[in-house]
């Protein structure tokens, strides 16, 4: 009747499963704090290009994005200039961000940053009731330098820091195949890092694909569960399936704010 849900044990034995899996989460954290450290000893790099983007009150610069801050995180949001709507996957995401206050008093500034026309931005913004700042870098090379757009035709293409000659050995994350002319314009999600010293901005950091899932608040509450994410990929097979509920990311869609 349980089907593949976890197996019914004592509560001593729970202890004692639950302690062996503790030591694995210790290591992660460790690990975490590892690879932490090694990002804050990446190098920087110097943003040398003038950049522009839209925001509620005009054409700013990317120093203005800071707000006067020390630190920028930035949503390379998937919102390209034909979409009425955002990528469901980085709604998903934004869903999640919270009350800013605990960046703002750490010097830090977070904001969004997609192709689409600041008015389109504007419009899905608000039905979707979100507060962050979000600004459009339309017009400008900003996505493509980042790549979060691909084009060739505008900046060599590097997708998870692949370039076309690795993508074709090891193949791009829709296809599997190698990268065609037929993906120009591929808009991709990721965060990016910099740091500003006086008038002077660097770009200390880029995450790209499965890099974001740390933003994904709600993963995180649902890894603990026994159910998880309740997507396909997860193991055990079919985990949900006994509950009525079917795997496959019910969370990545964009939600109707007339329904809430």
């Amino acid at each position: 009747m349980m089907g593949n849900l976890p197996e019914v044990v004592s509560q001593e034995q729970w202890l004692a499963a639950r302690k062996e899996l503790l030591e694995k989460e210790k290591e992660l954290t460790r690990a975490r704090d590892r690879v932490n450290a090694d990002r804050r000893g990446l190098p920087m790099v110097r943003v040398e290009k003038c950049y522009t983007f839209d925001g509620p009150d005009g054409p700013v610069s990317l120093l203005d994005l800071f707000d006067g801050r020390q630190q920028l995180v930035m949503h390379h949001f998937m919102m390209g200039p034909e979409w009425d709507e955002a990528c469901p996957s980085c709604s998903s995401a934004a869903d999640e961000i919270g009350n800013l206050r605990q960046l703002h008093v750490r010097n830090t500034t977070l904001v969004a940053v997609s192709r689409a026309p600041y008015e389109k931005i504007a419009e899905f913004r608000a039905k979707m009731g979100w507060t962050f700042p979000w600004y459009s870098s339309v017009g400008g090379d900003f996505n493509y330098d980042f790549h979060a757009t691909l084009d060739d035709r505008v900046a060599p293409v590097l997708l998870h820091f692949r370039t076309e000659a690795e993508l074709a050995v090891a193949g791009t994350p829709w296809t599997g195949g190698p990268w065609t002319e037929k993906m120009r314009g591929e808009e991709v999600p990721g965060i990016s890092a910099f740091l500003r010293v006086g008038e002077e901005v660097f770009h200390t950091y880029s995450t790209y694909g499965r890099g974001l899932e740390e933003f994904h608040n709600g993963y995180r509450y649902l890894d603990l569960t026994a159910l998880g994410r309740q997507e396909a990929w997860e193991q055990p097979d079919g985990r949900a399936e006994p509950l009525g509920l079917q795997v496959g990311g019910p969370a990545m869609r964009v939600l109707d704010s007339d329904a809430l």
